[in-house]
């Protein structure tokens, strides 16, 4: 039997819990990032320019399916591009219900060595990466809450889905990373996992080699990996 679903009290709560979490463990900072979750009739968002290490569940942003504020203190000026991972992963059959954006040490350093046309954040360098995230399309700069940076996303999301390999994530070059799923405690693991493995890549010399091919055919085959 499916858990039923939280109420926006409980969601408002699950918000600030993560935040707390993020913040004290470092994957934040000051007022850099944000979290929002899907409800029935619109959006919560935390506020523009607020710590995520003490947020009120009070004056978490609530907007309707347009955007437009219903509640709360200013909504972060990341709301288009949350909205467009909710409607882009939705038409493609992986409906999120949490985004997570954070300005993460290790993959906006990593993001500042890359190439941008194609590429993608990191290779395929451990397992865990491999199921727990997947590939990560890496999007060129634009200014923070440039809608091009929305449509880039929901392209990339569309694009991944299509090739058969969905995506759970997407770097923001030089802003950090967006990461979606099913709910803000699988979303806070997904971030993890990225922080982390691009953590091991920078600490990583020389820089090891991907998996082989046969080594993700057989993490496909086991844990369904989209790889």
């Amino acid at each position: 039997m499916n858990a039923s679903p939280l109420t926006e009290s409980r969601l408002r709560e699950e918000i600030c819990r993560v935040g707390a979490s993020l913040f004290a463990r470092g994957y934040v900072h000051a007022t850099a990032g944000n979290i929002s979750v899907r409800l029935p009739d619109g959006f919560l968002i935390t506020p523009t320019d607020a710590c995520l290490g003490f947020l009120d569940p009070a004056a978490l942003a609530k907007v309707d399916v347009n955007l437009q504020q219903v509640s709360g203190d200013k909504a972060s000026k990341t709301i288009a591009l949350h909205a467009a991972i909710y409607s882009a992963t939705q038409e493609q059959g992986e409906a999120a219900h949490c985004v997570i954006h954070t300005h993460s040490t290790h993959c906006v350093a990593l993001s500042l060595q890359s190439a941008i046309e194609g590429a993608e954040l990191l290779p395929a360098i451990t397992p865990y990466f491999v199921m727990k995230v997947g590939h990560v399309p890496l999007i060129p700069y634009h200014r923070p809450g440039d809608p091009a940076s929305a449509a880039l996303v929901a392209q990339a999301i569309k694009r991944y889905a299509q090739a058969g390999t969905p995506i759970r994530a997407a770097m923001l070059a030089r802003l950090g990373p967006n990461v979606w799923h099913a709910d803000a405690k699988s979303a806070m693991a997904t971030l993890e996992e990225l922080e982390e493995t691009a953590k091991l890549w920078h600490l990583a010399s020389p820089k090891p080699a991907g998996l082989t091919p046969d080594a993700l055919h057989e993490l496909r085959q086991s844990f369904g990996a989209p790889w």
